[in-house]
């Protein structure tokens, strides 16, 4: 199973203060660790949301917010995508990372083509192949 594991914004974060060289050795080492296991699919860090823009879709049209948003403890600093058997496994990962001083960090499942059920179409089926193989195919050149 892939799950997202999100990292939630703080008032450092937001405010663009960046992780000390201590912090980024130990954050290496842990991703080393979950790439020799086959774990990390990804892992990126965000700007802060000032940096950012929100579009709310509301009766056809697109209302954009440019960032800042008020509320830090709803946003994302960054995130790894993790390739596991289980929650628990994830979990296990997780309690091993260097994390410390107040940190949260949000786990979820990533939907997986068969969560669909009947509403993916075996056309539908064959558009998302597809397409993730052009996304591969781009990331090798």
């Amino acid at each position: 199973m892939r799950v997202i594991v999100m990292v939630k914004a703080d008032k450092d974060s937001e405010a663009g203060v960046m992780p000390s060289q201590q912090i980024l050795t130990d954050m290496g080492k842990f991703n080393e660790e979950l790439v020799k296991a086959g774990v990390m699919l990804a892992a990126e860090g965000l700007h802060p949301s000032s940096k950012g823009k929100r579009v709310r879709f509301a009766g056809g049209k697109r209302i954009v917010t440019d960032g800042p948003f008020t509320e830090t403890k709803e946003l994302v600093a960054g995130f790894w995508l993790w390739q596991v058997r289980s929650m628990e496994e994830a979990m296990e990962w997780l309690k091993r990372s260097p994390f410390d001083g107040g940190a949260e960090v949000e786990i979820r499942p990533v939907f997986e083509a068969e969560d669909f059920g009947a509403a993916l179409t075996p056309e539908l089926r064959e558009q998302e192949e597809r397409l993730r193989k052009e996304v591969e195919k781009r990331k090798a050149s």
